[in-house]
């Protein structure tokens, strides 16, 4: 027997927070076909292909996708990803931690300095800036950020810190150089920090950062970034999702070692 949690909009698709299902060794897909069974017809569409499933906390998608299997008290929480609208911030939760992201207007006076001065002041946060041109949407940081936190558990990380892991993986390579070099902070570009840590402090940092703050995702990099990583139009029609693209780049980020 194991455990389904539902989390956020996946609790209206079913009366109860937790569901109890009497089996084991189980596929995640199996237990989508399941739930998709049991759902009352009356109820909102449970969309799995836009939610993160976890097994204990760990993403799915880092360990076999679809094909993992559920034993014996496990707890499986489906955790909606939301697409659109308009933020300058988003927090949620992974691996028990506390994210805020803010995108970050860029400017000329902004380099590096900047993210270094603000882990001065903020010793209690792991922070990372990532340029806006290498983050598609709220679907695919959220993907990265699990896989490098998988990564942590696993005690595979890319690098022995873990910020300079997420970089790598929006970056896509295992060289550290090459990462800072390719989705770092550049003067006048916008980015991505991603903060992780306490909620008060983070809302410190937020009130702080606030004026610098841009919507976040306002601009779409998909071209940039299938020319940037020679992703072709055959490849992206080739997977049957509605998130092609992203999972091309969540897949090749599990994969970096």
């Amino acid at each position: 027997m194991f455990t389904v949690k539902f989390v956020g909009g996946a609790k209206k698709s079913f009366p109860e927070e937790y569901v109890k299902i009497d089996k084991s060794d189980m596929s995640i897909q199996e237990l989508i076909d399941l739930l998709l069974e049991l759902k009352l017809d009356d109820t909102p569409k449970l969309d799995t292909d836009n939610a993160l499933i976890a097994i204990n906390g760990s993403d799915s998608s880092a360990m076999d996708g679809k094909s993992t299997k559920i034993k014996n008290n496990d707890v499986v929480s489906i955790i909606p990803v939301i697409h659109g609208g308009a933020s300058e911030k988003i927090t949620f939760e992974c691996a028990k931690q506390q994210i805020q992201v803010l995108e970050i207007k860029g400017q000329k006076s902004i380099d590096v300095k900047f993210i270094d001065d603000l882990r001065k002041k903020y010793p209690r946060l792991v922070l990372q800036a990532v340029s806006s041109s290498f983050i598609l949407n709220n679907y695919h940081l959220q993907k990265i950020i699990s896989l490098s936190f998988e990564s942590k558990k696993n005690g595979v990380l890319l690098s022995n810190k873990f910020e300079i892991d997420i970089l790598m993986r929006f970056a896509l390579t295992t060289q550290i150089s090459s990462a800072i070099k390719q989705v770092g902070i550049k003067p006048k570009d916008n980015f991505i920090l991603i903060a992780i840590g306490n909620k008060k402090i983070l809302n410190l940092l937020y009130r702080e950062l606030l004026p610098m703050t841009e919507i976040l995702f306002s601009k779409n990099p998909s071209l940039y970034l299938k020319r940037h990583f020679k992703i072709t139009k055959k490849h992206v029609n080739s997977i049957h999702s509605k998130t092609p693209l992203e999972d091309i780049l969540v897949e090749k980020a599990a994969i970096l070692f």
